[in-house]
């Protein structure tokens, strides 16, 4: 879907990759409706967004609230005209911790923010796409999504939905104007970790070689771009195109090199 022209819909569109596709897409002459569930950095993404702001509309909104989702639709038609596609980025981690020691509060925290937030959006905005001559749904999943993340299970968990479910949406939607596309971000420079409320762990000098990071700017060039090319999915980042090959290959040896990476993270 050629996006110069469209309304698009941004989940986390205050901050991260989030922001970098707001700012990205109204670049690119759409116009963009950016979701927070935080105002303040809403707000300074708007003001990141200069000459292009008048193409933005803002709404605080917490997506795993289905009610305050339920009323989007109309608030993007009246500020827009109509909604041609979405973005559900919108995402937070885990505590780095094992399952045995996580807790069930942050199972359903990591569950309803990552699935049901994407779920709702998703599942309220379809009616409406499915009424423009061409829309478009990006789901973002994760790299932990097709690949064991120990001290992230539960993350890679709603991710791993997040995949089938994009999957299994693409297939319903192949005869409709609707195309459908998944996301496998690998490692990207954002702040999630503060966004998710938890803190990194320590690490020790020997395994705390930084990670080559994407930045969120570069991610979400390359999101946009499978956008526009109708890919079905897409491998963001070396590290998330490198493991989604090996893991095909050979999947317990690829597991067991990113159990290794993370053993020094979970002492």
């Amino acid at each position: 879907m050629h996006i110069q022209g469209k309304t698009i819909l941004v989940t986390g569109g205050g901050s991260g990759i989030g922001r970098a596709l707001v700012l990205n897409l109204l670049n690119r002459g759409a116009n963009v409706a950016a979701v927070d569930v935080h105002e303040t950095t809403l707000q300074e993404t708007k003001q990141l967004a200069g000459t292009f702001s008048n193409k933005l509309s803002i709404h605080v909104v917490n997506i795993t609230d289905l009610h305050a989702v339920s009323q989007l639709p109309q608030q993007l038609i009246d500020a827009h005209g109509a909604i041609d596609g979405i973005i559900n980025n919108a995402g937070i981690i885990q505590p780095f911790v094992k399952v045995n020691e996580l807790t069930m509060e942050s199972i359903q925290k990591v569950m309803d923010v990552n699935f049901y937030g994407m779920l709702y959006v998703t599942k309220t905005f379809l009616p409406e796409l499915l009424k423009r001559p061409e829309a478009h749904i990006v789901n973002i999943s994760s790299m932990g999504g097709f690949l064991p993340v120990p001290g992230q299970t539960l993350y890679g968990a709603s991710k791993a939905a997040v995949k089938l479910f994009t999957e299994g949406l693409h297939s319903e939607l192949r005869d409709t104007s609707v195309r459908v596309t998944v996301i496998f971000p690998g490692a990207v420079e954002t702040n999630i970790t503060q966004n998710s409320g938890i803190a990194m762990p320590v690490q020790s000098s020997d395994s705390a070689k930084k990670f080559n990071m994407l930045s969120a700017d570069g991610a979400a060039q390359d999101i946009i771009s499978a956008m526009e090319q109708n890919k079905y999915r897409a491998c963001i980042g070396t590290d998330s195109k490198l493991m989604d090959f090996l893991y095909r290959i050979a999947p317990e040896f690829a597991a067991g090199y990113i159990a290794k990476k993370m053993a020094s993270l979970l002492k």
